[in-house]
């Protein structure tokens, strides 16, 4: 073998080892670089003629399992919808409280509403107390204003899921350009013949961010390039980037249709069904929908109730104005059956003029209005869409009782019929409230009846307070009601206590639940993680006596070099001697 063949396999040797340290140099710089995976340079003899001619590294690559890989990237995706799920459920079930009270301050709705049965039960006994019927009327006002708390609650969390899918959609859409920019420097390195290995590290790990924020399909081409999509097949990242786009809602409203997610303006919402935008997503139009439909229900139920024994009832004094709440105009038909009377006493509550009407005597809301409008001293009409009942002198009363009165196709009382003297007002949870006026005076809390047993005479005292009435309205708080169907929740007769509670239990339920998946998904995604770092990652160990070799291989080419040009000079110096 000549001098000249020897000198390239040894140079060759040093350049390769060189090449290879550099390599193992970087593993073990970049051992803790997230995303980082271990390179290898590949190492072939070079042949001339069919001669060897020493070693070359053509090229300096990374193994990664591309099955692994896919499966990471989806346990990515679960575990993020997994967090996100958790994160709402723990923070829904903070806001509601626990299911019962421990220590006799809890604040949850089942508590308030048993505080409530408590308070009516008290003012049944000593029914002409007004520091208990101002504790009634606390008790109501607080069971409907923890209603309302907690519906503001749902829709400040719909609120806050919308603007993180704005930030999460930002995020992802900076994972999709990072893609996009490096298949394009994948694919310019690939057309000089130079090392991508780290370029696809960075992808992989953008890659891996996109999952964590929604479901996605991946594959590579046969120019490199990573092409990215939707589940549904939408294109995210092809030859170019397709981005996100998604506008948060302000404010939310228990009938916000939010606006979607889209993709060059086709509608992809429904193509996300994972990962926290998915997750969040389902926050936003499923899940805290549900539990807002649930308290929607209380909320009714509880109304109704109320204001059906409570439209029975009056206050003594009663007041000079009765408004309804129902909406009906002039024109509408009207059924009703039995009688109502309808009464107008002094400032001391003794009968100045009252008048029994036959209610099967009407067919419209006018015909009602106009026989109202006939009894002295009292004046009636349609304002706004309600039925009002004034008294023509303001230091006068309105007091209605009934006999087997019912109006309408379900049957309800005259007065509860119209809303007439509801305690309760609001349409849901975001606005059940006690009515403005018996709420800033205690005296306006009804405790009375009117005397429906006899024909009373002018200036007599007609209206009587027992604590019969108050039992009725106890009855109601405490018996059973119908609920309808609503969120996770089916149709029942359950008591008021115990549909809050039943919420409340929903609630705390899927809070387990959610903590369970999250623990489930979390060690599925670390398991295979750590296979993918152990396949994949550098091992200091390894490569550090990977690199002690390489420096004796590269030693061992030099001293041959070295030996070499002695040998080389050696001769020279015999020739000329």
């Amino acid at each position: 073998m000549s001098f000249s063949a020897i000198s390239s396999i040894a140079t060759s040797a040093m350049t390769a080892s060189q090449l290879r340290m550099q390599v193992a140099s970087s593993n073990i710089a970049n051992a803790d670089t997230t995303g980082y995976t271990k390179k290898s340079a590949n190492q072939t003899a070079t042949v001339t003629s069919g001669v060897g001619t020493g070693t070359a590294v053509t090229s300096i690559t990374s193994t990664v399992d591309k099955y692994l890989l896919k499966d990471l990237t989806a346990a990515a995706t679960e575990l993020g919808a997994a967090t996100t799920t958790d994160d709402y459920a723990t923070n829904l079930g903070s806001l509601f409280g626990s299911v019962s009270s421990t220590n006799g301050d809890s604040t949850s709705l089942a508590d308030l509403i048993a505080s409530l049965q408590s308070a009516i039960s008290s003012l049944s006994a000593t029914p002409e107390s007004s520091t208990l019927a101002a504790q009634a009327t606390s008790s109501f006002d607080a069971v409907a204003s923890q209603i309302r708390q907690s519906s503001n609650d749902v829709q400040t969390l719909r609120d806050n899921a919308s603007y993180e899918i704005a930030d999460d959609v930002a995020s992802a859409n900076e994972a999709l350009n990072t893609i996009g920019n490096l298949n394009d420097e994948i694919v310019a390195a690939k057309a000089q013949n130079q090392s991508t290995a780290d370029l696809e590290d960075q992808r992989n790990e953008a890659l891996q961010t996109l999952a964590g924020l929604m479901d996605v399909n991946y594959y590579i081409n046969s120019n490199g390039q990573m092409q990215v999509s939707t589940t549904g097949g939408t294109m995210l990242v092809d030859s170019s980037v397709h981005e996100l786009s998604y506008a948060s809602t302000s404010t939310a409203a228990a009938n916000t249709v939010f606006d979607p997610v889209t993709v060059d303006g086709k509608d992809i919402t429904a193509e996300i069904a994972s990962g926290n935008i998915g997750a969040l997503i389902q926050q936003r139009d499923v899940t805290l929908p549900a539990v807002q439909d649930e308290l929607d229900s209380l909320a009714s139920t509880f109304s109704d109730t109320v204001n059906a024994v409570y439209n029975t009832m009056t206050s003594n004094p009663p007041p000079s104005t009765l408004s309804g709440t129902t909406a009906v105009s002039s024109s509408d038909a009207f059924s009703g059956s039995g009688t109502v009377r309808i009464a107008v006493t002094d400032s001391s509550g003794d009968l100045v003029n009252y008048q029994d009407l036959d209610l099967s005597q009407y067919s419209t809301v006018g015909d009602l209005v106009n026989a109202l409008n006939s009894v002295s001293g009292i004046s009636a009409s349609v304002a706004s869409g309600k039925l009002v009942l004034s008294s023509t002198d303001s230091s006068d009363g309105i007091a209605i009782g009934g006999t087997d009165d019912a109006a309408g196709s379900s049957g309800q009382g005259f007065s509860d019929y119209f809303g007439l003297n509801d305690l309760l007002v609001g349409s849901s949870g975001a606005d059940i409230a006690v009515r403005s006026d018996i709420l800033g005076s205690a005296d306006s809390f009804a405790t009375s009846t009117l005397d429906m047993t006899t024909s009373p005479t002018v200036g007599s005292s007609i209206l009587s307070t027992s604590g019969d009435a108050i039992d009725q309205l106890y009855g109601a708080l405490t018996g059973s009601a119908s609920f309808a169907a609503a969120g996770s929740l089916s149709a029942r007769s359950s008591t008021l206590t115990d549909y809050a509670s039943a919420i409340l239990s929903g609630i705390s339920g899927a809070s387990s639940s959610a903590d369970s998946t999250l623990s489930t998904k979390q060690t599925a995604y670390n398991t295979l993680s750590d296979s993918f770092s152990s396949e994949t990652g550098v091992n200091l160990d390894e490569e550090t006596a990977n690199l002690t070799a390489l420096q004796q291989e590269y030693s061992a080419s030099a001293q041959i070099l070295s030996v070499l040009k002695t040998m080389f000079e050696a001769l020279l110096q015999s020739a000329q001697s």
